[in-house]
């Protein structure tokens, strides 16, 4: 005779991890973050990146809102995004194991075109390594005419 499984209990939230509790590391070891919308959780978020990429990660936000001060900030399935007020999201941030993809969602449409390509038309990557030299000009360029082109609506 097979014997009966007890009911999984879901445990509360405060229960199910402590509050300062460091953020889970997903596959990749990109943070896991809870959805939210402003400085905050992207800042958790930023924080939270392992190693190398917690700093470029602070550098990263740094550019892009002096690029761009007027930006809104997210973080949508465990990655930040930055957006224009009722345009969409023009830019994303994600942690893979070996480098950080910043996601140009009308890359396409950006001078000098970003290097990495996409399964989508439009978006373009620029994947960040350990010891990669950021053009910071040119990731300033594009990040000033990203926030100028209509976004995602996600």
């Amino acid at each position: 005779m097979a014997k009966a499984k007890s009911p999984k209990v879901a445990a509360k939230p405060s229960e199910a991890r402590p509050a300062d509790a460091k953020p889970v590391l997903l596959s990749g070891g990109n943070p896991q973050i809870a959805k939210g919308y402003g400085d905050a959780p992207v800042q958790a978020y930023i924080a939270a990146m392992p190693g190398w990429k917690s700093e470029v990660g602070r550098r990263l936000d740094q550019l892009i809102m002096q690029a761009v001060p007027q930006a809104e900030k997210a973080v949508k399935w465990n990655s930040p995004f930055y957006g224009m007020e009722g345009e969409g999201w023009f830019l994303g941030i994600h942690c893979f194991t070996g480098y950080i993809k910043v996601a140009f969602f009308r890359g396409l449409s950006l001078r000098p075109v970003p290097p990495g390509e996409s399964k989508s038309k439009d978006t373009r990557y620029l994947h960040i390594h350990e010891d990669d030299q950021l053009d910071e000009a040119q990731f300033v360029s594009w990040v000033k005419q990203a926030s100028q082109l209509p976004g995602e609506r996600m």
